[in-house]
């Protein structure tokens, strides 16, 4: 942590000035981004306001059902990361508050966008696209071709080399669910998955636990957002990353205040120092590949480049509706997950 106190310090504390946080106060971070960058943001939000922050990290389905558990006695104060949908949702039920922060107008289009179509109770933080990393070594080893598009993964040679999430955990589960029934059409794409089902070794708690489990060599293929394939291949494992020919859905990971908040000032405070260039760069301290949503922020020269892969017109505010969620997940439980594998 010392190198981040030296390369951010100068900012941090004059961040900490113009907001007036200097004494200690406390905010509880739910938090769906991986680990490292989670207690990464949580730490320098200390080192920048003085307020002390208890950070608990879940995938992003998790998070949703808790802050719904809690609506009635929230504990959490901000959610910060995971796939958009479940922020979506949430602003739906109302479990989240709206609050326009000043920082918006440094904000790329689409993360605004994101903010307009939940009345301003959640706002894009970083983007990246769907996909699938795997082991090269290890395809190699099993004589299996190189896969290039979702269907190939359909294939019987890969029966037992394809990892994947739970949608029901996982909102990177879920935007494969989404995804693969606005690329294919519902009956085609719920056949897609029935196929796929047949091909799963495990469905995971969290979305990025399958490449993690590539990378060690333990599965070979794994569907996840390409920045966390990315980070595999980029910390030295031989992992080659998937963007699929037919075309891919995307997510834009967000921040919400929970509704109800016990510590409502500190929490926009680190809504406000989340949106910030500073806070944002953090994010290649621990090798996370998204595009961030501040204009003046940096991206990875290593970060899947958007501009060159096929995505779809995701339609968030379907999706991300509560009755959509709920209606894709009823159907993939009674008709995919209890399919003999």
């Amino acid at each position: 942590m010392k190198s981040i106190k030296f390369a951010f310090g100068i900012s941090l504390f004059a961040f900490a000035a113009a907001t007036g946080s200097a004494h200690a106060d406390k905010m509880t971070l739910y938090c769906s981004a991986q680990e490292d960058w989670c207690q990464l943001m949580a730490r320098s939000f200390e080192e920048a306001t003085g307020i002390d922050v208890n950070m608990t990290r879940k995938s992003s389905g998790e998070t949703f059902a808790q802050i719904r558990a809690e609506s009635a006695n929230p504990k959490g104060d901000v959610w910060w990361g995971g796939t958009g949908d479940p922020h979506l949702q949430a602003a739906e039920e109302g479990l989240t508050q709206e609050y326009v922060s000043p920082m918006r107008d440094q904000l790329h289009d689409w993360a605004i966008s994101q903010a307009e179509s939940a009345g301003n109770r959640t706002i894009g933080i970083y983007s990246g696209a769907l996909g699938y990393g795997y082991n090269t070594d290890l395809a190699s080893a099993n004589n299996l071709p190189e896969p290039s598009c979702w269907k190939d993964l359909l294939k019987p040679e890969y029966k037992g080399h394809v990892q994947m999430a739970n949608p029901n955990s996982s909102g990177t589960a879920y935007t494969t669910l989404a995804s693969m029934v606005q690329i294919f059409g519902e009956d085609e794409g719920f056949e897609f998955m029935k196929g796929l089902h047949a091909n799963i070794n495990q469905y995971t708690k969290s979305g990025s636990a399958p490449i993690k489990a590539a990378g060690r060599g333990e599965n070979t293929i794994g569907i996840v957002f390409m920045h966390d394939a990315v980070k595999q291949a980029v910390s030295g494992f031989p992992i080659k990353v998937v963007a699929p020919c037919e075309g891919t859905g995307y997510e834009i990971g967000s921040m919400s205040i929970i509704d109800g908040a016990r510590n409502l000032d500190e929490a926009k405070k680190f809504y406000d120092w989340a949106l910030s260039p500073e806070a944002q760069n953090l994010a290649l301290e621990v090798n996370a590949f998204q595009v961030p949503s501040n204009k003046n922020s940096e991206t990875s020269p290593s970060a899947p480049d958007m501009s060159q892969i096929k995505l779809i017109d995701y339609d968030f505010a379907k999706y991300g509706s509560s009755d959509e969620r709920k209606r894709l997940l009823q159907k993939w439980d009674e008709e995919v997950s209890t399919l003999p594998q």
